[in-house]
């Protein structure tokens, strides 16, 4: 399953606001095995979320998209998502009747437009906050999941439609060295080429390169592990 993200918000390319729901969704996605394909960050315009998200469902089997949900003046990701899908956002009945019966208030209090979503979407209600969220599909079938940005209530939101992300699991297993990463070439090399369906990839810090080797099949990835283990030195506790 390919899946992108797409994170909104002046504040994020601002570097006012540290990206941390882009990091939670893609862990959350990888642990599921759906690792996102892309990670993109776009600004508080309808128009650039409207390009984002079709450049990006044309080439993935979903499209996840997070912030700017609400009734504020820069809270425009569902008239993006809607211009993507050429579909009007208006007033859902159904977020509507959600939150007058969990919230214990009436929308009626609510700022105009907190209520509203892409037309045909399908409700996913806010139970840490207010603004709701949605999936929307266009005609190519592809879903686009809409969450809030504030992280408590993105995460409750993603887990209410985790289970439709699913993919193969992924093994995982990291290898820690003394030696640069310049002069382990060889033996990533050697180890690819033995361990079929393992990928390596390297993380150099000041005194030590961590080693992460991934795959599908556990006991290959342990044992690729162990034959990477015997041939590097190892990290002075």
């Amino acid at each position: 399953m390919r899946v992108a993200v797409v994170t909104v918000g002046d504040e994020l390319l601002a570097g006012d606001t540290v990206n941390t729901n882009a990091a939670w969704l893609a862990r959350e996605l990888d642990r599921r095995g759906t690792r996102p394909e892309r990670v993109v960050v776009v600004p508080d315009r309808v128009g650039d979320i409207a390009a984002e998200v079709n450049r990006l469902r044309a080439a993935n089997d979903a499209v996840v998209v997070t912030g700017g949900l609400g009734p504020t003046h820069d809270d425009v990701t569902l008239d993006g998502v809607a211009a993507a899908l050429g579909v009007p956002v208006e007033p859902s009945e159904a977020a509507i009747a959600w939150y007058d019966e969990h919230s214990g208030y009436s929308h009626a209090s609510l700022a105009e437009g907190t209520m509203d979503l892409p037309r045909g979407a399908r409700l996913l209600p806010n139970t840490v906050g207010v603004a709701p969220g949605a999936v929307c599909t266009g005609d190519d079938g592809v879903p686009i999941y809409v969450l809030p940005g504030v992280p408590a209530e993105m995460e409750a939101m993603f887990e209410s439609v985790a289970d439709e992300f699913a993919g193969a699991p992924t093994e995982r297993v990291f290898v820690e060295t003394s030696e640069p990463e310049s002069g382990l070439i060889d033996r990533f090399e050697s180890l690819q080429a033995r361990f079929d369906g393992v990928t390596v990839g390297s993380y150099p810090s000041p005194g030590h390169v961590r080693v992460k080797l991934e795959g599908e099949d556990p006991d290959v990835v342990h044992e690729a592990a162990a034959w990477l283990r015997e041939r590097v030195e190892a990290t002075e506790d």
